[in-house]
């Protein structure tokens, strides 16, 4: 029987990144989209047609693609920013997808692997859903993910703003979600909501 693919969506600053703990706590395979876009921009290929695109501006001091600056482009409220970005997407999406497929791949011959979990931001507008058997939306109200980003990441309700314009809608993401879980609160909290959410799919601890 294969095993179970589960992918992780929320809004930003949810605390999708604890939910996923909770699940490998619990003997699932992680894989984060936000590591596979860094594998990505590594890419010689990849980091050729952005410097192609972007110019040499874009690299950082070690000679990568920085993250930082092309964020400054892609989330620049402008038509600009807006085709920037689908252009980097466009670009390092079907990298992604293919990772993610080769990590499922593995984590299905592995017997320590009792499922996968995919975090992944922009895991509805890829279309890598359509891999996933659950997808999970992470709940957590507006003013705690605010505080967690301007704590973890330094953000501002400006920042949060910008890049959840980029992504669909909240309401949307919650309504293409096949369950939900409460991450408000304290991680050991979300530890047992996902203890009993395995429990539902025939996955007890």
């Amino acid at each position: 029987m294969a095993k179970l693919i589960v992918g992780l969506i929320g809004g930003i600053g949810g605390g999708k990144s604890t939910v996923a703990a909770a699940f490998a706590r619990h003997g699932a395979k992680v894989v984060s989209g936000d590591a596979l876009g860094h594998e990505a921009l590594r890419q010689s290929d990849i980091k050729a047609r952005l410097v192609e695109r972007w110019g040499t501006d874009v690299l950082d001091e070690a000679g990568e693609i920085s993250r930082r600056k092309v964020a400054g482009i892609v989330f620049a409220k402008t038509p600009h920013g807006r085709a920037e970005l689908k252009a980097l997407e466009t670009l390092v999406h079907p990298y992604i997808g293919r990772r993610f497929r080769e990590e499922a791949a593995a984590a299905e011959a592995d017997p320590s692997v009792r499922l996968v979990v995919l975090d992944a931001a922009v895991l509805l507008e890829a279309g890598w859903d359509g891999v996933c058997d659950r997808v999970v939306f992470v709940d957590a109200p507006r003013a705690v993910r605010l505080r967690r980003l301007a704590e973890g990441r330094g953000w501002g309700a400006k920042d949060l703003e910008d890049r959840e314009n980029a992504q669909l809608t909240l309401a949307e993401k919650a309504a293409r979600a096949t369950d939900v879980v409460d991450n408000s609160g304290a991680p050991e909290e979300v530890d047992r909501r996902v203890d009993a959410l395995l429990g539902r799919w025939g996955l007890p601890s």
